[in-house]
């Protein structure tokens, strides 16, 4: 008896472990390795658009340069015409540095204003990193506890298995409980045999009956 029940002893081990891989996706570390897999998608995503925002910078300030460069050009021409008594050049010349004067103006608030945006974004961009990575290093603590614990359960098993045997209740406990098991399958069977001979007995009754 004492047999079956170490063996019963290691079979509930075995569910046990086969449980706790059942649960493995409630497990903190599992939750924190997908949550840290998703942020760190999120972290690359945000410095593409940050990449981006820089290129879109760089693009106005180039236009900047251009219409820098037409507007100081139209200014000369305009002074040209003026001297030259050419009202309908002079006019085409005033219109044309209105135009890029404007143009310069909007481009100068639009570089600052993204300036400020590639700013606060590099800013949490870098939060952003430091976040992952204190993440990864809870996932590291996390580990070396879940490591510990297992390594604990597993010793116990072997070093105090009184501790298994307390949660799965006492020898004498389960031995009573599969002798009263055994008698409920003995009964069972016994009764099926006198089902049986009843039955027979009624069939050859009543092949007797349609003798006679």
């Amino acid at each position: 008896m004492t047999t079956v029940w170490e063996r019963f002893k290691f079979a509930v081990a075995t569910d046990l472990d086969s449980l706790v891989a059942k649960k493995e996706e409630q497990n903190p570390i599992a939750l924190l390795n997908r949550y840290i897999a998703e942020a760190e998608k999120q972290t690359e995503a945000t410095g593409k658009w940050l990449d981006r925002q820089s290129q879109l910078t760089g693009k106005l300030e180039q236009e900047l340069e251009e219409a820098s460069a037409m507007l100081a050009k139209r200014e000369s021409q305009l002074q040209l015409a003026k001297a030259a008594e050419e009202s309908d050049l002079a006019d085409f010349a005033e219109a044309e540095t209105a135009a890029y004067s404007s143009r310069v103006s909007e481009l100068k608030l639009s570089i600052t204003e993204n300036l400020a945006e590639l700013n606060a974004l590099e800013q949490r961009y870098e939060e952003m990193k430091h976040k992952v990575k204190d993440m990864k290093v809870k996932q590291l603590q996390l580990m070396g506890k879940e490591n510990a614990t297992r390594a604990h359960y597993q010793m116990d098993k072997v070093l105090s298995p009184e501790l298994v045997a307390k949660r799965i209740g006492s020898y004498d406990d389960m031995a009573s409980y599969i002798e009263t098991l055994g008698a409920k399958v003995e009964q069972q069977h016994e009764r099926s045999a006198m089902e049986r001979r009843l039955e027979t007995l009624e069939k050859n009754s009543a092949k007797q009956q349609e003798i006679v």
